[in-house]
């Protein structure tokens, strides 16, 4: 994710809060994978598959490690996917990943774990639906 300008990043993490228009942005304006990365964090499983087959496996398995697959999670470190998997770790309030993305002076990837931290604490389980 270091590839891409930082107010592509903020546009990014706009979009976890459910921003449609910033969304529609990326989508038209080259950044399909980042739409469908935003989609599947929020529990689209045809925006998983969209980014497995369309060469963004890495954010597929963000999206898993995130969720606590712990083969995902070594995947993106095997994978040298490493600010992703501490993305993922960011994403559970983990201090040392909170410490790391400070350290190295990357406060972006902290805006976009605060908001999908955001996102998930806001959902609520509705029994008569299968996803939250």
């Amino acid at each position: 994710m270091l590839e891409y300008e930082p107010k592509i990043l903020i546009a990014f993490a706009e979009t976890l809060g459910g921003n449609q228009e910033i969304f529609d942005w990326l989508i038209k304006n080259g950044y399909p994978e980042l739409g469908a990365l935003s989609m599947c964090l929020r529990g689209s499983e045809e925006a998983f598959h969209w980014l497995m087959k369309n060469g963004y496996p890495h954010y597929g398995a963000l999206d898993r490690a995130i969720d606590g697959d712990l083969k995902a999670y070594i995947w993106l470190q095997k994978n040298d996917f490493h600010i992703l998997a501490v993305l993922a770790d960011a994403c559970h309030a983990k201090p040392e990943a909170i410490e790391y993305f400070n350290r190295n002076e990357l406060p972006i990837f902290l805006l976009i774990a605060r908001k999908f931290i955001t996102f998930r604490d806001n959902q609520t389980f509705d029994y008569h639906k299968k996803q939250f």
